[in-house]
């Protein structure tokens, strides 16, 4: 298996050993395998969350939208209420 240095701060290099010493890990590399796949799925359930949060957002807008209730808005209108936001 290819290896790799990877520096840690003394409080992670701490946490690394605690890990081991209690058991739940036979060594370093075990842990930080584990840790790096747990980062993995941590950011795809991220991704899953908030893309479920920007469709509940739209939803009632889209809704709208299939029922033919709308408001003409233009690029360049979008643009200049951008440009001229919180002034």
């Amino acid at each position: 298996m290819p290896t790799m240095n990877v520096s840690l701060t003394p409080e992670l290099m701490h946490l690394v050993h605690s890990k081991v010493a209690s058991g739940m890990y036979n060594n370093a590399s075990e842990f930080v395998r584990e840790a790096i796949r747990n980062i993995d799925t941590n950011e795809a359930l991220l991704y899953e969350l908030k893309l479920a949060k920007l469709k509940a957002i739209l939803k009632p807008a889209i809704d709208d939208a299939e029922n033919g209730i709308y408001v003409d808005y233009s690029f360049d209108q979008l643009m200049h209420d951008i440009d001229h936001e919180g002034s």
